[in-house]
């Protein structure tokens, strides 16, 4: 692919994600609404596995096509850092008040099963994913998939248990856009058809993504490890960008918060596939050990999350950005410091 043509592709891409990620956020709420399931379960389940199309597409194409572990784990690793990052800088569009003092505190369980998973993906880089089943596949990706599987279960035994009157949004305020009018009137059949309609667009557009990332990365002479971190995570994360945004416009923060913390759950998932599509070795032993940065920097930030959504006594913040939410800013910026200085040593 030229070089122009891959930069173009790259945002086409982009564009194309971030508008179809948005109308995603609309139809998966009123799907909510009209199925019964709630939007903190449709946020978690349905809406984050739609939005993390992107990096599993983009994943066993840089595993299998590509050729790239460093791309594909720095693809599902930074958009896991980057989905808090998002939730963080979500914070400076509810005005007045903390997003993690208004969402729901079942999100505590999603994000603590968010740093086990992680962790055990830590562990894996670390290793080298000593304990190898097969040439191409570690005993890691088993533990992910057990681990994603018996998540999922656990939270919505969870959920189940919450008495309604916690899982009611707070009156929102004025300033917010009022629910997009042409869902009002779609049945939960026409809803579902044009939120897969939609997703199809997403998962066209990732397919492109990671062949003009990597003609990106030579261009620029950038590490492949940095160019997934950032770049390729940046543009994977447009949906979840556009379908929390709109959903905080519309008042649905348990909305934004599950799709962003179940994004996380799936990405982990996401790695025992892309283990499965790289035939050429073991995935998390043929990566960078400098990944093992950004799993420190997303266990950090999902617990400070934790402790934001815990801490419901002050709802109310003072500045554009409540402290949790500016600490994890600082986080995040810290580790795409520290992975820029490495790449140039």
């Amino acid at each position: 692919m030229p070089d122009a043509a891959a930069i173009l592709a790259f945002i086409a891409c982009a564009v194309a994600i971030f508008y179809a990620g948005g109308r995603l956020s609309h139809y998966g709420d009123r799907i909510a609404d009209l199925s019964g399931w709630g939007r903190a379960w449709v946020g978690l389940i349905l809406m984050a596995s739609v939005t993390s199309l992107p990096e599993l597409i983009v994943g066993i194409s840089s595993a299998a096509i590509v050729g790239s572990p460093d791309l594909a784990v720095g693809d599902v690793l930074g958009s896991c850092a980057l989905n808090l990052l998002i939730l963080a800088t979500l914070d400076a569009f509810v005005p007045r008040r903390r997003l993690f003092g208004l969402a729901s505190h079942s999100h505590v369980m999603a994000a603590a099963l968010g740093i086990v998973l992680l962790a055990t993906v830590g562990v894996g880089i670390l290793t080298g994913d000593a304990f190898a089943l097969t040439p191409w596949l570690g005993l890691s990706s088993v533990v992910f998939l057990t681990l994603y599987v018996g998540s999922v279960r656990l939270i919505f035994r969870h959920g189940r248990g919450i008495p309604p009157s916690l899982e009611v949004q707070p009156p929102l305020d004025e300033a917010l856009d009022p629910r997009d009018a042409d869902t009002a009137g779609l049945s939960l059949r026409q809803a579902a058809v044009r939120y897969a309609g939609f997703a199809a667009v997403v998962v066209v557009a990732a397919v492109i993504l990671p062949q003009a990332a990597e003609v990106i990365a030579r261009m620029t002479g950038l590490q492949e490890s940095f160019v997934g971190t950032v770049f390729l995570a940046l543009s994977t994360s447009l949906p979840e960008v556009a379908v929390s945004l709109a959903a905080i416009r519309m008042g649905a923060f348990d909305l934004a918060v599950g799709n962003i913390l179940g994004s996380n759950l799936f990405n982990i998932l996401i790695l025992a596939i892309d283990d499965l599509a790289y035939t050429d070795g073991l995935l998390l032993a043929d990566a960078s050990p400098n990944h093992l940065l950004t799993v420190l920097a997303t266990v950090s930030m999902s617990a400070i999350a934790i402790i934001g959504l815990t801490y419901s006594t002050a709802t109310h913040k003072r500045f554009l950005l409540a402290g949790d939410a500016a600490l994890m800013l600082l986080v995040y910026g810290g580790n795409a410091v520290m992975l820029f200085t490495l790449q140039l040593a």
